[in-house]
């Protein structure tokens, strides 16, 4: 029978070693383009109908409120939206009536952002049509000290449960669902906040609110999604993503 090379350091035949190190590097390509594919954004478009506000370095769904494209302060890196200091506001550029929202967000020490949803120009901010969905640092904020301002309240509206936000620099995952008019606010798995636009108690807390001055509020049938900016502080979004519901 003919000899084989042998290599001496492993025992093994040359023909076989050559089998084992393929093996290895083809694993490893495959482990590697797994890990590559679970880090990077998800396409625009998705599966089962969602729409993704963000891609690798762009945030195609995004514009400013006052002018088209991402204002100046706001960057995407790596299908991450992010901004420090005041900025312009974000909208969405296309409205939305029963949706499906969720996103994961973190904010820095004592910073302050929020969610609109249904917001629309009638006026010249986005906060006095929409409301909002509160991101905060709820230990170095005063907005964090009341329950009806903090992360997860609507603000100034209805107030959120302690003890389910994460801290400043850690991820929060969370969702707005809007079918007609019935909402809801779910923050880390968690459904925190439930009521009903428009409703006599939903009027009587609009009038005993700053948002009194402001006719319509919360009232518009559809609307703008937009993302706070003119607000102090740094804040992170990722995997920003909507549904819409039949």
């Amino acid at each position: 029978m003919r000899d084989v090379p042998v290599c001496t350091a492993c025992k093994l035949p040359l023909s076989a070693r050559s089998l084992v190190l393929a093996l290895g590097l083809a694993l490893g390509l495959a482990l590697g383009a797994n890990r590559a594919a679970a880090a990077a954004p998800r396409a625009n478009a998705g599966s089962a109908g969602w729409q993704y506000f963000l891609r690798s370095d762009s945030a195609p769904l995004l514009r400013g409120w006052k002018h088209p494209g991402l204002p100046a302060g706001w960057t995407v890196r790596h299908g991450v939206l992010s901004k420090s200091g005041h900025v312009d506001d974000l909208e969405s550029t296309r409205k939305y009536r029963d949706f499906d929202l969720r996103w994961q967000w973190k904010v820095g020490k004592a910073s302050n952002s929020g969610i609109f949803y249904r917001a629309t120009h009638r006026y010249d901010e986005i906060y006095w049509t929409g409301p909002e969905y509160q991101l905060v640092d709820d230990a170095h904020t005063p907005d964090g000290k009341s329950r009806m301002t903090a992360s997860g309240s609507v603000y100034a509206m209805y107030p959120s449960p302690a003890g389910v936000v994460h801290p400043y620099g850690h991820w929060n995952r969370a969702r707005i669902l809007v079918r007609g008019q019935h909402v809801e606010y779910w923050l880390n798995g968690r459904k925190i906040v439930d009521y009903h636009l428009g409703s006599p108690d939903w009027r009587k807390r609009v009038a005993a609110s700053k948002f009194k001055a402001y006719p319509g509020y919360g009232l518009a049938p559809e609307g703008l999604i937009g993302i706070q900016g003119d607000h102090p502080g740094s804040v992170e979004i990722r995997d920003m993503r909507i549904k819409v519901l039949p």
